[in-house]
């Protein structure tokens, strides 16, 4: 089977994907991701992880590209990683007690073929309403400066989320489920890539 290359620098994803069975090298692609622009935050994250992937796979002879973009949609505008701890504090008051949808993007291209396929992953974030402290605190612990939307859940952000629809690893970065069906799309079971 081709190898799995990562096209992304997030630990999360490598996580998600190293705790499946499947063990990643990881490429980062570089793209100028404000270069970029689309009419939904849905759309934007689609159009990142295709230019994530597509920028990793380009001059490769094989292997299977995984590209992957995440942004939290509030009120319908694409939040990706606060650029300071005063935009990550202005965002937690903002989402404080409020839901937003978090949309990761999967795009995979198997560079021996040029085949790909790709998708969107939704999942609904319910915030809950931590104090100024706790914002502050979290603020200060530099966490949410590294993760689109500014929180995790499978860090210090994981106690100010008081629930989520959908599937958990669309908000750590990649959707297993889809991801298993973008690989089919593309005539291989994940089982085969199972390290």
């Amino acid at each position: 089977m081709p190898a799995v290359i990562l096209a992304s620098a997030s630990a999360a994803r490598l996580a998600v994907l190293r705790a499946a069975g499947l063990d990643p090298e990881v490429v980062v692609s570089g793209i100028d991701e404000t270069a970029f622009a689309a009419g939904t935050p849905a759309e934007l994250a689609g159009l990142l992880a295709r230019a994530k992937a597509a920028a990793v796979a380009s001059g490769r002879q094989d292997g299977l590209v995984i590209g992957c973009d995440s942004l939290l949609d509030l009120d319908g505008r694409a939040l990706g990683k606060p650029g300071s701890p005063d935009q990550a504090a202005a965002r937690w008051q903002e989402m404080s007690g409020r839901t937003a949808t978090l949309v990761t993007g999967h795009c995979v291209i198997n560079a021996a073929t040029g085949q790909q396929a790709a998708a969107v992953a939704a999942t609904r974030v319910r915030f809950g309403t931590p104090s100024e402290q706790e914002i502050a605190a979290y603020v200060a612990s530099g966490e949410p400066l590294m993760v689109a939307g500014a929180f995790t859940l499978d860090g210090r952000g994981g106690w100010f989320v008081d629930e989520i629809d959908g599937d958990y690893g669309t908000v750590l970065g990649v959707s297993l489920p889809l991801l298993r069906r973008l690989l089919a799309d593309l005539g291989i079971a994940v089982t085969s890539l199972w390290t």
